[in-house]
């Protein structure tokens, strides 16, 4: 590969052919504009790294899972931070819940004409100039077209 750049770098450098035969060729000391060239060549390599499959016991049963958890709704602020969002879970039919940057939650009601089931697939949103998704002002855009307005949001906190 070394080689190669010298080789490419050198013939760069080197004053262009003369196009014509027979054609008188400027001296030397003649003033010729200077030409600079620059070459970069990059390389990317990927390597895929498989997960480790997990190693299972012969003898042990597979645990128990986990007892779904109770959340309890309190009241919350009208807007939630666009960058804070990390994630959503649709677990009634009128809401969203979005998981947000620290693993605190909130709900987003949408309201009974506007069914969440829409929104399994994904969906969009997208946030005012201030960054910020607020109830009564902004929308989740389904996959599929639609759009429901966010009526309010509520904290949700492990009930106890």
């Amino acid at each position: 590969m070394k080689p190669l750049i010298a080789t490419m770098c050198a013939a760069l450098l080197l004053p262009p052919a003369a196009s014509g035969q027979g054609k008188q060729q400027p001296s030397p000391s003649a003033a010729s504009p200077v030409r600079l060239a620059q070459v970069r060549i990059q390389q990317h390599i990927v390597i895929r790294v498989p997960r480790p499959e997990p190693v299972r016991r012969i003898a042990a049963p597979p645990p128990a899972p986990l007892p779904p958890i109770a959340w309890v709704e309190k009241r919350a602020d009208d807007c939630v931070s666009a960058e804070s969002l990390s994630g959503a879970a649709i677990i009634r039919s009128d809401s969203v819940d979005l998981v947000l940057s620290g693993g605190r939650r909130v709900r987003a009601k949408l309201g009974n004409e506007c069914p969440a089931l829409d929104f399994y697939a994904g969906f969009y949103v997208k946030p005012n100039k201030d960054g910020k998704l607020c109830a009564k002002r902004d929308s989740f855009r389904s996959r599929s077209g639609g759009e429901c307005r966010i009526k309010s949001f509520r904290t949700l906190t492990p009930e106890r």
